[in-house]
């Protein structure tokens, strides 16, 4: 069975994907993200299978997503924000590599924008950062094995912790 070299996870505004795209670039290898696959595979974008189906539909084809990805992607595998939110993806990550990019609400709202188009976003967007913050960072540190904090950092430093530490843990 393959498996991801980092699984990388994390609030929306961590930098996730970018970082991902570090860490493959860096170690010659390929990136995933499981919101592409799951956009690839329903044929529409996220917010649209929020607006048209719900949040659980939308969970459903996360967990399917992220379940296929640790069992085939041998690259560096980045989750959607929400993916930790379900006990059997949770679990799923137990005895994998997995990073958590740890973001402060300041830094997470500059990223994403006060005029985010993300679903989870809709009304006051500094508050619903927050919120999702609080209630998202303790199932961030359960599946970790490493955090790595991104404020006023570019992604090619956060990418450059993350390969050091795992390079010297692969010796």
């Amino acid at each position: 069975m393959s498996r991801p070299r980092v699984v990388i996870v994390g609030p929306m505004g961590a930098g996730k994907t970018t970082v991902a795209e570090r860490l493959a670039a860096r170690w010659g290898t390929t990136s995933r993200d499981t919101d592409h696959d799951v956009e690839a595979a329903d044929g529409r974008s996220i917010s649209d299978i929020f607006i048209e189906d719900g949040e659980a539909a939308f969970r459903a084809l996360e967990r399917e997503a992220v379940l296929t990805a640790l069992g085939s992607h041998t690259g560096v595998l980045a989750l959607g924000g929400g993916a930790v939110l379900d006990a059997g993806v949770r679990d799923a990550l137990r005895g994998h590599r997995v990073v958590f990019l740890e973001v402060g609400l300041a830094d997470a709202v500059r990223r994403v924008g006060l005029g985010s188009s993300r679903p989870l976003l809709l009304g006051n967007v500094r508050s619903r950062v927050k919120s999702l913050l609080d209630a998202r960072r303790p199932l961030y540190q359960e599946v970790a094995t490493l955090t790595v904090a991104t404020d006023g950092r570019s992604a090619d430093q956060v990418a450059e912790e993350i390969g050091t530490a795992v390079e010297a843990s692969d010796d």
